[in-house]
């Protein structure tokens, strides 16, 4: 594997591939690890969690550069992501015994209760786009609940996918409870097919869940999928259009537009063109360019071939009648830059609303009232996260009962937070991530009857 700095286009270094020799060993290594982790009490687990909070904190500096030098992220927004690892591993090593603690629950038994039991192995197939914090999201709460995590990164952030599996290594988890493979897609199906494999999870594109899901489902191995996302952004005629436009520029870009969960379709009641105006301005005046740089917000995009994909949505979007306010076009020079764009007049059936664009680019599309807002916002195949802007909270909760997505935030841009489930529905995946939800993805429901003294039922009660 090689590492290209999307800024300079230049090679970083060369990663040599696992031979299938290599898999097969780190793999039983995984399944040995098991035996033993899972036994590990939660204490114990919890004090090298902790640890890595702090292995973290520590190699922040380190950790930052190098994403920012594997895809471009903006070295200030690498550094915010080093430290929400950081905050998540510290959550669940906080909150993991409250989550999985047994229930009691009431039956005709004596003592009945459920417990929560680690499965085993579970592969992550990871993206690129948040190359710490997409792996730690699935990795605290599963190694907390007694599951090992096997690390399949995306092949263009080789260097992080190794170091995360040093930040555990060196926190004192034992070998084998976290271990990166640095493999080709094409491997994929037998590891999940190994015995060590007892679920999988993959955050990427439809296409990936589709075929990851399909080859999980003949193995029947449990799956939680995070695909992609066109999250609309309600604008109601009461918000304040100047400062929700400025947070709408702000949202839009994040990540230089490389997010599921940024905000991508604009929805706007009552003042669509003075919305576009203003928020065409913020975003002119945002600072792309050197992603080392602290001042920098939006760097390039992470591969010259989602550049050109963007470029294209673009251009075709604009061939279909929508108004270019801003951008739209790649920045001269080295690296994959691409400038901020805002779309005015975007309808359904353009590119730019249909389709997932992964990039600093916006599309602003009127609408007639609140209802038409609405039917606009769920006229989509994703169901990731949206937002509604409004002074009206109670009209704000009943529109959100009525928005198709896992996350709905009222006066604030979407984000992920370890104390609340994250996911999607319709194409965006499912299954939750994070908070108890999120932990108990990956355990045994296990039921546990028990009576005083032998008893039989009879056949009409039994089934």
């Amino acid at each position: 594997m090689r590492a290209i700095n999307p800024a300079t286009e230049e090679p970083l270094r060369e990663y040599p591939d696992h031979t299938p020799e290599q898999v097969k060993h780190l793999l039983l290594q995984a399944q040995d690890a098991f035996e033993r982790w899972r036994v590990t009490p939660m204490s114990s687990r919890s004090h090298v969690m902790r640890r890595a909070a702090e292995v973290l904190r520590e190699r922040s500096a380190e950790l930052s550069q190098l994403m920012t030098a594997e895809m471009g992220k903006p070295i200030a927004q690498s550094e915010a992501e080093v430290a929400k690892c950081a905050d998540c591993c510290d959550h669940f090593a906080d909150h993991a015994g409250r989550y999985l603690a047994e229930e009691t629950i009431a039956s005709d038994a004596d003592h009945s209760y459920v417990r929560y039991d680690p499965l085993g192995g579970v592969l992550a197939i990871m993206p690129w786009n948040f190359p710490l914090w997409q792996v730690f999201r699935f990795a605290a709460p599963a190694l907390m609940a007694g599951n090992v995590g096997i690390l399949k990164h995306a092949p263009n952030v080789p260097g992080c996918a190794l170091a995360i599996e040093r930040v555990f290594r060196d926190a004192g988890f034992p070998p084998g409870v976290f271990t990166t493979l640095l493999v080709d897609a094409s491997e994929v199906e037998s590891i999940i097919n190994h015995p060590a494999i007892a679920a999988v999870t993959l955050t990427g594109s439809g296409r990936a869940g589709m075929a990851v899901a399909a080859q999980a489902g003949k193995a029947l191995k449990k799956t939680v999928l995070e695909l992609g996302g066109s999250d609309p952004f309600i604008v109601l005629p009461d918000a304040d259009i100047e400062a929700t436009a400025r947070a709408a520029a702000s949202a839009r870009n994040i990540n230089s537009g490389q997010s599921c969960i940024a905000a991508k379709r604009f929805i706007v009641v009552g003042s669509a063109e003075a919305f576009a105006r203003q928020m065409a301005r913020f975003v002119s005046e945002m600072k792309v360019g050197d992603p080392t740089d602290q001042s920098t917000e939006i760097g390039p995009l992470a591969r010259l071939d989602l550049l050109e994909n963007l470029d294209a949505q673009v251009r075709r979007t604009v061939e279909a009648g929508a108004n270019r306010l801003t951008g739209g076009h790649r920045l001269p020079g080295k690296g994959w830059f691409y400038a901020p764009t805002v779309l005015a007049d975007v309808r359904a059936g353009m590119p730019a609303f249909d389709e997932e664009t992964f990039g600093p680019v916006a599309a602003i599309t009127p609408a007639r009232d609140e209802d038409e807002a609405i039917e606009l916002a769920n006229q989509s195949r994703y169901g990731l996260g949206a937002t509604l802007w409004t002074r009206d909270l109670p009209l704000a909760e009943r529109l959100a009962a009525r928005i198709e997505a896992g996350s709905v935030f009222i006066n604030g841009p979407v984000k992920s937070d370890p104390r609340l489930p994250f996911g999607g529905i319709k194409q965006s995946g499912y299954g939750r991530e994070l908070s108890h939800h999120g932990i108990r993805e990956f355990v045994n429901i296990k039921t546990v009857w028990m009576a005083q003294s032998p008893s039989a039922e009879t056949p009409q009660r039994s089934e």
